[in-house]
């Protein structure tokens, strides 16, 4: 097994994190199937854990990119941006979690189990309105047809049994399809999978032509790093994202100083002198 591990370390450069996947799953493997528990493992070569600064689209790059979508993506895209949300946290929103009186929407069941709120955009509030209304109009169809159950987290389907039919449960962004529950075998709609959003963006980065190493989670950075650059304090957008450790959220610090008020020696030297180079 050690053997296995370095093997990976080594000879295959995985990631940290791969090696650390494989090594609790050989504990599993040992623990709970053939209850033959590990002991110390010597002699393994741990890989390093990489400390990486994430990337960040800019103001204009945002814009551009989402200009070239459209849709349920370009809105779902846009509000993972506007309001510095994960992708899953934004697919697993609920019609209730948006408040538009309080200009705020809830994120439920976050990363830790947290919830939080964040900003609601506003220049979104008329698109999500009328997104509503589709979901609305959806929901009732599946009435109709004798579904329009949307499944309920943990204990609540047995406490508030009527909550699954209600539009308040529905998600924000359905699926396109009705699924079977397993166990009682009604007919519930999830939320849209997330690749619904991510080969468009993925497809829209391609057309405007930024050859970043973006996915739809560097919104959520991007989102960060321009509230720093609007001088929003560190402690306001640890809350909007969620963060508990407040180290986490200071690595949008080490982005924005690396660029921010500074100049190169070279365009100094340029500005100053008129010399070219």
């Amino acid at each position: 097994m050690q053997s296995f591990l370095n093997h990976l370390a080594v000879e295959r450069a995985v990631s940290a994190s791969t090696q650390s996947q494989a090594l609790n799953a050989l504990v599993f493997l040992y623990r709970d199937v053939l209850e033959r528990p590990l002991q110390n493992i010597e002699g393994l070569q741990r890989v390093q854990r990489r400390k990486l600064v994430p990337v960040v689209l800019t103001v204009d790059e945002v814009q551009q990119t989402l200009s070239l979508m459209s849709g349920t993506p370009r809105l779902a895209a846009a509000l993972i941006y506007g309001a510095g949300l994960r992708i899953s946290e934004c697919l697993t929103l609920r019609v209730k979690d948006i408040d538009f009186g309080a200009k705020a929407l809830c994120v439920r069941n976050g990363k830790g189990g947290k919830d939080r709120t964040t900003l609601l955009p506003q220049f979104l509030v008329p698109d999500l309105r009328t997104h509503m209304v589709r979901v609305a109009t959806l929901h009732r169809e599946d009435l109709l047809a004798g579904r329009g159950s949307a499944p309920l987290p943990n204990a609540l389907s047995r406490k508030y049994p009527a909550a699954a039919t209600s539009l308040a449960w529905q998600f924000l962004f359905p699926s396109r399809v009705v699924r079977p529950q397993i166990d009682t075998g009604r007919w519930l709609r999830w939320h849209a999978a997330e690749s619904s959003i991510q080969r468009p963006f993925k497809l829209a980065l391609q057309r405007a032509g930024i050859h970043k190493h973006a996915s739809v989670h560097t919104l959520r950075h991007s989102f960060a790093t321009h509230l720093l650059w609007q001088g929003t304090d560190i402690r306001t957008i640890q809350l909007l994202l969620g963060h508990r450790n407040l180290q986490t959220t200071m690595i949008y610090t080490h982005v924005l100083q690396a660029t921010k008020d500074t100049m190169s020696p070279l365009d100094r030297m340029k500005a100053g002198n008129g010399v070219s180079v």
